[in-house]
């Protein structure tokens, strides 16, 4: 399952104005050369530790993976020859075993054989508790896996878990296939140089990472479904929206992905430049840290959420790129519940804090126990919308006695894992803002909005917990009953709404803004990509 973050990240003001600057010279136009970037720095290249949300579209390229994903949600088999299933064999009568067949004469991009060992080894990295890993759920629900020969691989589960598919290698899950050859025979990896360069079998191998500036892949001579058409990829970082704006315009990168806020119209309007407009898995959101005393009451959450005016956000801020929802589940997700939007009532929001016990002092300020309802709300540096969002909830919140402070951290500092004393991992924020992934297949919210899942154990940053959201998550995770599944959907939507630990502003539209000379480029909700062997310019 995916769980990685992306910014929802920090702007200036609704004001910002654009400074006159220079433009630079346009720079050469190199056939086969893709240069892109989302404004995100690079917090691992392996994905079972990266927290950011690059992640996955660089692991598209360059991963190896069980599965892909198409435009409707379907599996479709890459480092596997079929899709297990009850009809096929492939899951147990008791639900229990998952058979996987590997696809024969597949090299890794050194060149190495792939084979059913590096996929015995690499659940056993996962397995391995030391590791860092940023997702623990779905190994914790794993006893292992065996090798009958080289090319079969089974998975014995300590129970039913209908959404294995999605979560055990695929190119929407924090996890990758890892080569034993380089790794092996030692299963702690937190140190490990490969991480820091990556191999795998994707259509497209790393070369190098410069940290703070780029990455560098080239066409892998050994992919099994032959070369792409692009030979070189280079992914760009670049925090600074007004300097990818220069760069798209200049020709210094064909492609910027993730645009969001109020740049989002002049980056459409380059001349020269397509766009495309994809819906995604990631809800951009207030996140509370329910395990501090200001906001561990839901009540506190749920009248903060009414004197907030998402419509005016969506409209201003986003400019209504991507849809106003309610639910905590994206809505390419199966068993998404359409969940009605909650009306901006600040007056309401009054009445539940002052029913709280949340006074207005003399200060203006509401106080309870002693207790000040004092909220520092953390954002990322580097991007617009999130600044812009935090200035706009610092007056609105004031209006209902709610003392706000803006506390910005560099990107990489937000975003960083646990061990690494990341802002979001370790809970050193009242309110967050940024947008969480969660799906994109099925609706279970595992290692997002269960008990289990909170860090350092999974991206739970909310700290939330109801043991009847766990138990309803349980019954969606174990069952391969339709109904039973959309049944238990339905009721832990509700209750998360209920509790409020996140008030979900939009979910986001995924906008991207190209070269007219890329061609193959049809990203959709469960690629970035679409099909990477596509891509040219």
């Amino acid at each position: 399952m995916l769980r990685h973050l992306t910014a929802l990240v920090a702007l200036s003001a609704l004001c910002l104005g654009v400074v006159a600057v220079p433009t630079p010279p346009a720079f050469a136009y190199e056939p086969h050369v893709l240069r892109y970037t989302d404004g995100l720095d690079v917090s691992s290249l392996n994905p079972f530790f990266a927290s950011s949300g690059n992640a996955v579209a660089l692991n598209e390229l360059t991963g190896a993976e069980f599965t892909r994903i198409d435009a409707k949600g379907n599996s479709i088999p890459e480092l596997i020859t079929v899709i297990p299933t009850t009809a096929n064999g492939g899951i147990s009568a008791d639900g229990r075993t998952i058979t996987w067949h590997l696809r024969r004469g597949v090299k890794w991009s050194d060149g190495a054989p792939f084979d059913a060992a590096d996929v015995t080894y690499s659940v056993s990295v996962a397995k391995n508790e030391q590791n860092n890993l940023f997702v623990h759920d779905p190994w914790e629900r794993l006893i292992g896996a065996d090798a009958p020969d080289k090319y079969t691989v089974r998975f014995h589960l300590k129970e039913t878990y209908a959404t294995f598919v999605a979560d055990y290698f695929s190119t929407q899950s924090n996890s990758v296939i890892l080569p034993k050859h380089i790794l092996g025979p030692g299963t702690l990896i937190n140190e490990a140089p490969y991480n820091g360069l990556p191999v795998g079998i994707g259509p497209f191998r790393y070369v190098a990472y410069h940290r703070g500036d780029n990455v560098e892949m080239e066409a892998n001579p050994y992919y099994w479904r032959g070369q792409p058409k692009l030979k070189r990829i280079i992914y760009k970082i670049v925090p600074d929206q007004n300097t990818q704006m220069t760069q798209l315009q200049t020709g210094e990168i064909d492609l910027w992905d993730l645009i969001n806020g109020t740049v989002a119209e002049r980056a459409r309007a380059l001349p020269g430049k397509s766009s495309a407009t994809r819906p995604s898995n990631f809800m951009s959101g207030i996140y509370f840290n329910v395990k501090h005393p200001q906001l561990s009451d839901s009540a506190v959450r749920r009248a903060l959420r009414l004197a907030t005016d998402r419509t005016t956000v969506f409209d201003k801020v986003v400019l209504r790129n991507g849809t106003l929802v309610e639910s905590v589940v994206p809505q390419i997700s199966r068993n998404y519940l359409a969940l009605p939007l909650t009306p901006y009532d600040p007056a309401q929001g009054a009445k539940l804090l002052d029913g709280a016990g949340w006074k207005v002092g003399p200060d203006g300020i509401r106080h309870k126990d002693g207790i000040a309802l004092a909220l520092d709300v953390a954002i990322p540096s580097g991007y617009a919308p999130s600044a812009t969002l935090a200035a706009i909830l610092e007056g609105d919140w004031r209006k209902l006695g709610v003392d706000v402070t803006i506390h910005t951290w560099s990107t990489s500092q937000y975003f960083a894992i646990y061990s690494a004393g990341g802002i979001l991992q370790t809970g050193k924020f009242d309110v967050a803002l940024f947008s969480q992934s969660s799906g994109p297949v099925f609706s279970n919210i595992n290692g997002i909005y269960d008990c289990a899942g909170a860090p350092p154990h999974g991206s739970n940053v909310n700290r939330y917990c109801n043991s009847k959201v766990d138990a309803l998550n349980d019954r969606y995770l174990h069952s391969y009953d339709a109904k039973q599944q959309r049944d238990a959907a339905d009721a832990f939507q509700r209750l998360i709404d209920n509790d409020a630990p996140t008030v979900v502003l939009y979910e986001r539209a995924f906008l991207a803004v190209f070269d007219n000379r890329l061609t193959g480029y049809h990203p959709h909700g469960f690629s970035y990509w679409g099909d990477p062997m596509q891509l040219d310019i």
